[in-house]
């Protein structure tokens, strides 16, 4: 018979086991869109280019959230107790803040929804961005390694 604490031990690898295959399965989703749309360059507005990037803001958007309202939040709230992760978590941050706020400058800037589409910049916007989200998978993969640790 399995104790409370050693139950509740349990429970919580297997939550944070799965926060961890939710937020790949989003990143692996996103850069598969990323690559799709990068592939159509040249980008001229007689491509179909506007749904492929409106879908692929919307998962970036919706990865980039997860991160942040998932994986930093549980840290934030205290619902992650290895000291640790903690580190990692406080090390990586700053720097995982500013790649977010450079992914939601391009989502602003490619979702149509409130202006016309200009795609002038998307080749050098996509390059930008696609550094800063290796930057951002490097350091996520840091705090994965140290949370995925028994």
């Amino acid at each position: 018979m399995m104790n409370d604490r050693t139950g509740e031990q349990v429970e919580r690898r297997t939550g944070t086991r799965d926060m961890i295959d939710k937020l790949l399965a989003e990143r692996q989703e996103m850069f598969t869109l990323y690559w799709h749309v990068a592939g159509l360059e040249p980008f001229s507005p007689d491509k179909p280019i506007k749904q492929h990037l409106q879908e692929f803001c919307e998962v970036l958007v919706d990865y980039i959230a997860f991160g942040h309202f998932e994986v930093y939040d549980r840290i934030a709230n205290r619902k992650e107790r290895r000291e640790a992760v903690i580190a990692v978590a406080e090390k990586n941050y700053p720097r995982i803040l500013e790649t977010t706020e450079i992914a939601v400058a391009f989502n602003d800037k490619y979702d149509e929804s409130d202006h016309e589409l200009q795609l002038d910049h998307l080749s050098d916007d996509l390059s930008k961005l696609g550094e800063e989200l290796a930057t951002r998978i490097e350091l996520e993969d840091q705090l994965i390694a140290v949370m995925l640790q028994r």
